[in-house]
């Protein structure tokens, strides 16, 4: 039978399932890194790693241009919805090129969940001051706009005609936008953030260099208003958002103005 969910392709065949799931790689990912068509190198190494339990909703995918290499370049997660919808969970592009900065991990080794349970204040401040985005390890690869077509391609073979994505953190919303996402529920959150940051509103006030996550010139830039909301300016954490993207439609939303990156 045709697959129409995450659970449905989780019940084929190992060959099949990876078939369907290299659907999710940019071929421009695969040429800028010169990678086998197959994705097999030289020593017989599969280059992509899935986590695709039989009777599963959920997928874990990971890409690597060297086997031997700590971060993968390609790094997904999606599951199902309620409804059986495609839902992302995250989707990572990195530039195995560029610094490392261990925001995911504390220097003893413990994982930070991407900030929410442990936070590596040191490389956090490293990483800002590079000019990364809160859970950026590496800088990315600019090439959102084949992944997001990539996908597309990807959930309209299984016969669906719109797909979720759950922001992780501000900037993700922001940059969601762009793409032509609209929002399920959070844009009420977003409409008060940017009211927040506006002059007057109840988030200048707190862009007090308190931290160094809270300077005054976060007002003014979208990553470093995600740097200040990281480090709990809102008073509670960035949840609750999750956005939708109908296949082949942008609905031109936008609800942080003119706000530069």
């Amino acid at each position: 039978m045709h697959p129409s969910t995450i659970s449905s392709i989780n019940r084929l065949e190992t060959p099949i399932k990876r078939t369907i799931y290299s659907r999710l790689i940019p071929p421009e990912l695969i040429e800028k890194f010169n990678l086998p068509t197959n994705l097999i190198d030289k020593g017989g190494n599969d280059l992509i790693n899935l986590k695709c339990e039989p009777g599963m909703p959920y997928t874990e995918m990971e890409l690597r241009h060297d086997i031997n290499f700590p971060d993968p370049i390609l790094y997904g997660q999606i599951t199902d919805s309620f409804t059986g919808q495609v839902h992302v969970l995250l989707y990572i592009l990195n530039d195995p090129t560029s610094p490392r900065f261990d925001v995911d991990r504390l220097p003893d080794g413990t994982k930070t969940i991407f900030g929410i349970k442990h936070r590596n204040i040191e490389a956090e401040i490293s990483a800002m001051n590079f000019g990364l985005a809160p859970g950026q390890v590496r800088r990315g690869l600019r090439l959102l706009n084949p992944a997001i077509t990539g996908f597309e391609r990807f959930v309209a073979s299984l016969d669906q005609e719109l797909y979720f994505a759950e922001p992780l953190y501000y900037h993700n919303a922001y940059i969601f936008e762009r793409y032509g996402f609209a929002y399920q529920k959070g844009k009420k959150l977003m409409r008060q953030i940017q009211a927040g940051f506006m002059p007057g509103g109840d988030l200048i006030a707190k862009l007090d260099d308190s931290t160094p996550f809270r300077k005054p010139q976060a007002a003014n830039s979208i990553r470093l208003r995600s740097w200040a909301i990281h480090d709990g300016i809102l008073g509670e954490p960035f949840t609750n958002v999750t956005m939708y993207k109908r296949v082949g439609e942008s609905a031109n939303i936008n609800t942080s103005e003119d706000c530069p990156w």
